[in-house]
């Protein structure tokens, strides 16, 4: 098992450069998904923590809620 696991090691440290080409399109394309996934899962975060907290903050401050707040409840 030994001499298997070394030569499994030496056999994947061995290996060279991919020679891959990615065209402007494609890592364009790439670049905007990850930017747009990311500012999406900020959203959604910003999103499940803002609402209540506005709530809650009309709420304390005596303020009458909106149609809105009444739907939610």
């Amino acid at each position: 098992m030994k001499y298997l696991s070394l030569a499994l090691y030496f056999l994947i440290s061995s290996a060279g450069g991919a020679a891959a080409y990615i065209g402007p399109g494609a890592g364009l394309g790439a670049v905007a998904l990850t930017i747009g996934v990311a500012v999406a899962i900020i959203l959604i975060l910003f999103g499940f923590v803002w609402y209540p907290l506005k709530r809650m903050a009309k709420v304390m401050l005596g303020k009458s809620p909106t149609k809105d707040d009444k739907d939610l409840k």
